[in-house]
């Protein structure tokens, strides 16, 4: 067994190269046998073989765990995920759910050589900083988008500022989002938003059900910008902010922009390559 630890992980971005501290950080070799740890949705079928690969490869908490194996779907995926930004863990997935575009095919035999032979696929996250009506403030971070949404009936008012000029005075709307790349094919596509490649170093900001300007579609963003949002009429019109799955209600402002400080790492087979199937959901019918 070889594991050799360093002191920082350094890793190619679009081209540049970024070293940031980690709390650990191994370089795996072929002869190495990384730390796993299993995350688990509840489904009995992902929680039984849990229980199975355990038994079968050893497992350490997510806390000591080089690689975090999750059993579940992509909404899984994004709580492993969010588990190792504290960690510096690498993911590798395995779909025991509907969609799981994030997420491998799951087989028991194997493992090990598959997660050495697995391709990287480093994102970034947006960080979330707003206030809320009662002026508390709130941070969080997102790996699929920040979505700002009307609590009831009446239609959203937003303002919305880029590196704090303004560029819409008023959008009338369900809501507004802003996604990453690796966010693009979610919830940003399901309300006809682009779909952007890993590696395009842009952000999409798209409308929800947008009423006026009845004809904006949204724009494409450098992702160096800082994206502020303003609710017109907090009061009459609520607003929630979303950042993936934590939720802030009655919020004035939010700003969102790029976390560059942080670099996750999802693991892929090389037939469930995450450029190559962004690309290729772009043809489907």
């Amino acid at each position: 067994m070889v594991r050799k630890k360093r002191r920082k992980s350094c890793v190619r971005w679009a081209g540049e190269f970024e070293c940031r501290p980690l709390s650990r950080a191994y370089i795996l070799t072929s002869t190495s046998q990384p730390s796993l740890a299993f995350l688990a949705s509840p489904k009995p079928g992902a929680l039984a073989a849990k229980e199975r690969l355990e038994q079968r490869y050893g497992s350490v908490s997510v806390y000591d765990a080089d690689i975090i194996v999750a059993l579940g779907g992509d909404g899984l995926m994004l709580d492993a995920l969010h588990t190792s930004i504290a960690t510096g863990a690498q993911v590798y997935g395995m779909n025991f759910g509907s969609v799981g575009f994030l997420m491998n095919d799951f087989h028991e035999d194997n493992l090990i050589e598959r997660i050495q032979a697995a391709e990287p696929a480093r994102i970034r996250p947006l960080r979330a900083t707003g206030e809320d009506i009662h002026h508390n403030a709130f941070e969080a971070l997102a790996i699929n988008e920040v979505s700002l949404l009307r609590e009831t009936r009446q239609t959203a008012k937003i303002k919305i500022r880029i590196d704090n000029k303004d560029r819409l005075a008023e959008l009338q709307a369900d809501g507004v989002l802003v996604a990453t790349p690796a966010g693009s094919t979610a919830y940003n596509l399901s309300a006809h938003g682009p779909i952007l490649p890993l590696d395009s170093r842009v952000l999409a900001l798209t409308p929800i059900s947008a009423f006026r300007p009845r004809r904006w579609r949204g724009a494409l963003l450098p992702h160096t910008v800082k994206v502020s949002f303003e609710v017109c009429e907090p009061t009459y019109r609520p607003v929630s902010a979303v950042a993936d799955n934590k939720e802030f209600r009655e919020i004035v402002r939010v700003e969102v922009e790029e976390a560059r400080d942080i670099t996750l790492t999802m693991l892929f087979d090389g037939d469930r390559n995450l450029s190559e199937r962004i690309l290729a959901e772009q043809f489907e019918s």
